[in-house]
């Protein structure tokens, strides 16, 4: 079932699920270099409803967001990766620098970000004004890409 949605493909088959009674859960980021903490984080979410959307920063969103050296990972390749992930059900990119445009299109029922973002979820207020909830997951502790990359940088110098 895993696989690419534009945004537009994304909104038809969410109204699909919806009359389905699935319950659609969508979380989003970079997920630049992936790690386990990334992989706990979908499992929790993905076991938060019946399917999980993934919604990754574009390659522009990602070097606006993160800077001129990110990301690490091409656009394709993190598609691919993502949709080669057990819990990932559907895949969609957005390019604004918030997702809140994408999360008010497609109203997911449940709403999924990493604890370090709970001064600023995107989306909360149009996912609660229609019902869904926002749930924040803790962060898997030593796992971030930050940490993966100062590593990397470390023994290269």
């Amino acid at each position: 079932m895993s696989r690419f949605y534009s945004r537009a493909e994304l909104i038809a088959e969410r109204r699909l699920w919806k009359r389905q009674g699935k319950l659609v859960v969508l979380t989003n980021g970079c997920y630049d270099l992936l790690h386990p903490g990334h992989i706990r984080l979908l499992e929790q979410a993905r076991s938060l409803g019946d399917v999980l959307v993934l919604a990754l920063n574009s390659d522009a969103g990602v070097h606006r967001l993160k800077g001129p050296a990110r990301p690490i990972t091409a656009e394709p390749d993190r598609v691919a990766i993502a949709l080669g992930l057990a819990a990932v059900d559907a895949v969609t990119m957005f390019d604004e620098d918030t997702p809140r445009q994408l999360i008010a299109a497609v109203l997911p029922d449940v709403l999924v970000k990493g604890a370090d973002w709970n001064h600023f979820v995107a989306g909360r207020e149009e996912v609660e004004a229609a019902g869904g909830k926002v749930a924040l997951v803790p962060l898997e502790p030593g796992h971030s890409t930050t940490n993966i990359l100062d590593s990397i940088l470390r023994f290269s110098s």
